[in-house]
């Protein structure tokens, strides 16, 4: 009645819905401020769960398509993975190279999407600062916040992957878009960027067509003043932060498309990492300062991915592998960690700024 691929993509919607009502606080409604210890401890929750899917996808990883023979096991590699070579009439040596290898994309896909988050974290803080919103209520909006980017991830790329299937010079496109934006975070670095909230187009949009109250109350997305409804600025916030991974997942969603044509690991990549987003929020807004090179790191990874995309045809015609991106992105994110711990940025003495104001 159902294919595989409902079946599995059903189940695994299953239980990542089960991780974020545990992780995101159904559980436990009370408002508080996430700590580090608990941040850190969540992070690698989620990275070993990240871990223990690639593991499954190396062992049964047909299962998600459900290939039971080698004509079955052609059509999907013809389909998803025509760079690989499987060996005529060996079923099982054939099928042991095809998960290895889509084990390997999705591994590519989540580290590739996890760096990219941190850049979307560096934003999210930029909105909390801008809009005065109290620590305690980070969370409750960030679980919003998630809900809505897997949604949008899910309806981004499905759609993009039927559209690469059907017109392939697409792929064209979105490598241009990357190495624009690359090359844009790559200039820009760390400029302190501000936000002027009463400038911000989602706020202009609301103020214009809903009726908004002036303050925070409490924890409250909604109040009820003279017998009408209202929208409080924390539920403006929580527009903003959808509006924000909207404009990201431009970026993100084509990105991992060049490690895998397969929409399912696509978007089994991406939901992983959206899922550890809120804990490595916590986690890394007490360090982000230390890496003041991440930035210009993602920029050139997104140039190397867009890069890639662009000349996909020449790489497949040399033999580049999914593990030689998967060094790649090793070796550009090790690089622009290690040269902010090597070269960390020199903060003025009180002096220094006592002379210069």
């Amino acid at each position: 009645m159902f294919s595989n691929e409902v079946v599995f993509f059903g189940g695994f919607v299953l239980v990542i819905s089960i991780m974020l009502l545990l992780d995101l606080g159904v559980f436990n409604k009370k408002d508080h401020v996430v700590k580090f210890g608990e941040a850190a401890a969540w992070t690698v929750a989620w990275i070993v769960l990240a871990l223990v899917f690639y593991v499954i996808i190396n062992t049964h990883g047909d299962l998600i398509h459900g290939v039971s023979n080698y004509a079955e096991l052609e059509a999907i590699q013809s389909k998803y993975a025509s760079h690989i070579q499987l060996i005529p009439g060996n079923f099982e040596e054939s099928l042991t190279i095809y998960r290895k290898n889509m084990s390997l994309e999705f591994i590519t896909g989540y580290l590739l999407e996890y760096a990219l988050s941190v850049d979307n974290i560096f934003v999210i803080i930029l909105i909390f600062s801008s809009f005065g919103v109290r620590a305690k209520y980070y969370k409750k909006v960030l679980f919003w916040g998630v809900l809505g980017a897997i949604i949008m991830r899910f309806l981004f790329i499905f759609l993009g992957s039927a559209l690469m299937q059907r017109f392939e010079w697409i792929i064209y496109i979105f490598g241009l878009l990357l190495v624009y934006q690359g090359g844009k975070i790559f200039f820009e670095g760390n400029s302190d960027e501000k936000i002027d909230p009463s400038k911000h187009p989602v706020v202009k949009f609301t103020s214009k067509y809903f009726p908004v109250f002036p303050r925070y109350v409490r924890e409250h997305f909604f109040v009820l003043k003279k017998g009408k409804w209202m929208l409080t600025p924390l539920f403006v916030v929580v527009l903003i932060v959808e509006f924000t991974d909207l404009i990201f997942a431009v970026d993100s969603v084509p990105a991992v498309f060049s490690v895998t044509k397969d929409p399912y690991i696509v978007f089994f990549s991406n939901i992983f990492a959206i899922m550890g987003l809120r804990s490595m929020f916590f986690f890394l807004s007490n360090i982000m300062g230390l890496f003041r090179f991440l930035k210009y790191g993602l920029g050139v990874l997104l140039v190397f991915i867009g890069g890639k995309m662009l000349a996909h045809t020449y790489l497949q015609s040399i033999g580049f592998e999914t593990v030689y991106s998967l060094y790649v992105i090793l070796g550009i994110l090790a690089v622009s960690i290690l040269a902010s711990v090597v070269f960390p940025e020199k903060k003025e003495s009180e002096a220094e700024v006592l002379s210069n104001s």
